[in-house]
């Protein structure tokens, strides 16, 4: 165990000796960092009372001032502590239990710093999860390769395109989904486990079926029992399978993938060329804002 886990392990005892449960059932967001930006003007006119809910990305204490940079999925905001404006034990209680990491909520109501920059100034506040290990190095980010495949959360904390492209695949695929539901296709879902791997040239992973005293393959393609619903009488399916093969690894090559395999039965090849590329140029369009 590193010092810096044994420090933050002390300071979740200390909250616990206060009577503070670091890891709280509810929380009381009101609105999301995003929001609180946008409606920035008009909050600040109400003077309108609000919750907010991240993790500390930074603490920066200046005398009777601090300012703390909370992040959640939308966004970052600056939060401002007033000493003087909450009492002095509550104040130094913060610091004696906080790291950067921790998820907080605070509420209060906008405020603009002297700098113009949007913050909220904050009356009360609460743990929602102590972190019990250090978030990657600030300066230089998480550069590790097989750190960043093996720890994805590390990867997602650190480089923030990385939710941006997982949110983009998110968006394609709902896009594309909803292309082949508009043509007529049904979405259909075929057995991941199978008793004979067949539909690629492939190598399966093999697992045993204990019940039935057999071994059975993870599928390395979907095609054999898509076209058997064929032959059942569907005449426009398709699925997106989860697929996997005992092979070699790369950043284009994995053993656990995502394909999508569609069939249309009495469509012809120029049918089927035109309907993939009308299903791409849609996938890029809910990417692009539209443009291809």
């Amino acid at each position: 165990m590193i010092q810096e886990e044994k420090d933050r392990r002390q300071r979740l005892e200390i909250a616990k000796n206060l009577g503070i449960n670091p890891y709280p059932a509810n929380a009381h967001r009101t609105k999301n960092i995003k929001d609180v930006i946008d409606g920035f003007d008009k909050l600040l006119e109400n003077k309108e009372k609000l919750t907010v809910g991240g993790r500390i990305m930074a603490i920066r204490k200046h005398g009777g001032i601090s300012f703390i940079n909370l992040k959640d999925e939308s966004g970052s905001l600056q939060i401002v502590i007033f000493k003087e404006e909450v009492s002095e034990e509550k104040y130094k209680e913060f610091f004696k239990i906080t790291d950067i990491g921790d998820f907080y909520e605070f509420s209060g109501s906008v405020y603009l710093t002297k700098k113009g920059e949007k913050s909220i100034k904050a009356s009360n506040w609460l743990m929602l999860a102590k972190s019990l290990l250090p978030l990657p190095e600030k300066f230089h980010g998480l550069n590790d390769i097989e750190k960043r495949y093996r720890q994805r959360y590390l990867d997602l904390i650190a480089n923030p395109e990385v939710m941006e492209k997982a949110k983009a695949r998110a968006k394609m695929v709902a896009a594309m989904r909803n292309f082949l539901e508009q043509e007529g296709f049904l979405e259909v879902e075929t057995p991941i486990l199978q008793p004979i791997p067949g539909g690629a040239n492939a190598r399966p992973f093999i697992t045993h079926h204990n019940t039935l005293h057999t071994d059975l393959y993870l599928r390395i393609a979907p095609e054999l029992y898509l076209k058997r619903l064929l032959v059942g009488g569907f005449e426009k399916i398709y699925e997106f399978a989860r697929c996997f093969r005992n092979e070699g690894i790369s950043p284009q090559h994995n053993p656990e993938f995502t394909q999508i395999e569609a069939y249309w039965a009495y469509a012809n090849i120029e049918q089927l060329i035109d309907h993939i590329s009308k299903l791409l140029l849609t996938a890029v369009k809910a990417v692009t804002n539209g443009k291809t």
